[in-house]
């Protein structure tokens, strides 16, 4: 199995021995952190709820003065940090079976509902199955640009291609309903690879789940403001957006910054978990930040360690981060990691690069990192 990553020397050799030494410490770090969560944990997620509710209870209480401007954006202000939490350290982590220990019936991954457009089965289908199992895998990740963008440089270049920042700003702006059709694979039934009765099903799912957050969104909560509904609309239409913005540049930084690697179906076949781990590791990327910002990237800003451990409570990886980032620097492997600025800034410059056609730009693919199999020669080759 080959894996690529940069390094200054050029490619990096890991040996079967290393990889496995490295899934055992991960195991370890895992089953350490599992046999720890307990109370703090537990009053941990019921304060996130409890500061979510009472950012939208005070956001829909402050539209009914929504006729004068300073409390018409205090309402929006409240309305976009309840729905980032809901969406971002509840919805995705609770979704994620982060919190299933628990035995909560309100944060059971299997019934959970989050305030956003996209059904939570169909999410976690597209989401937890096929990103977290086919991580940057090329052909099977379909989050390796939505089916939209070009976001590496082993994928094809048509004059479409282009339009690749543009594309990108509309899927920030009306992101919720991106993810939302993420799971019809819009691509495969152009093929003819997904059949009436599978698109059916989602389309149904999709209609009830949207139907019923647009009647909430933008019929009842302005219709109990009375002679401000036009106001209130205007309202939890700005704060979807804010969420929307929000969301995308939180995921876009973890997945698609410089540096962050795709691989080969090839690369990736007979995987073991160790190999599993180290593809995790490069495939992700960080945002440093306060705590503040941690939580409201629902501590997606720990990229890396969320995919090292998807059913963890997200609480945890500022803990195990420092662990992890040693764990790489043992080995030589890259821990990508920067302030967010830095990180958005390379995802829209990469963006742009590879909206042109491949003569005119350098090709920036990085060196090596083979990993290798037992049996096999200690031989340096991408």
């Amino acid at each position: 199995m080959a894996i690529l990553t940069e390094t200054t020397e050029g490619p990096l050799v890991l040996s079967v021995d290393q990889v496995e030494e490295i899934g055992r410490e991960l195991d370890a770090l895992r089953a350490r952190i599992t046999a720890d969560l307990g109370d703090r944990d537990r009053e941990y997620i019921y304060q996130v709820i409890k500061a979510q509710r009472g950012f939208e209870i005070a956001g829909r209480g402050l539209l009914y003065l929504g006729f004068l401007p300073p409390f018409w954006l205090a309402g929006v202000a409240a309305l976009s940090v309840s729905k980032i939490l809901d969406n971002m350290e509840i919805g995705h982590n609770v979704m994620h079976g982060q919190w299933d220990w628990m035995r909560e019936p309100t944060l059971n991954s299997r019934v959970f509902e989050w305030d956003t457009v996209c059904p939570s089965d169909q999410w976690r289908h597209s989401h937890n199955y096929m990103h977290h199992t086919y991580t940057n895998i090329l052909g099977m990740d379909r989050d390796i640009g939505y089916g939209i963008l070009r976001v590496d440089e082993a994928q094809s270049w048509n004059v479409l291609r282009l339009g690749n920042p543009f594309y990108a700003f509309l899927l920030m702006v009306a992101f919720e309903w991106g993810v939302m059709g993420h799971d019809l694979e819009v691509e495969n039934i152009i093929r003819g690879k997904k059949s009436w009765r599978q698109v059916k099903t989602l389309l149904e799912g999709q209609w009830r789940k949207a139907g019923r957050q647009v009647l909430k969104d933008y019929v009842v909560f302005p219709a109990l403001t009375g002679p401000l509904f036009v106001s209130t609309l205007a309202a939890n239409f700005t704060a979807n957006i804010v969420r929307n913005l929000w969301t995308f540049s939180i995921i876009f930084c973890g997945h698609f910054p410089i540096g962050v690697q795709t691989f080969t179906q090839e690369e990736c076949a007979e995987e073991t978990q160790g190999q599993w781990y180290v593809r995790q590791m490069l495939g992700s990327a960080n945002i440093t930040g306060s705590k503040l910002f941690h939580i409201m990237s629902g501590n997606l800003s720990h990229q890396i360690e969320h995919h090292l451990f998807p059913d963890l409570p997200a609480n945890r990886y500022p803990e195990i981060a420092p662990e992890v980032k040693a764990l790489c620097e043992k080995h030589g492997l890259p821990y990508n990691t920067g302030r967010f600025a830095r990180q958005i800034g390379s995802v829209w410059a990469k963006l742009f690069k590879l909206a042109l056609p491949p003569f005119l730009v350098k090709n920036s693919a990085p060196a090596g990192v083979i990993v290798m199999r037992r049996g096999q020669a200690s031989e340096v080759g991408v």
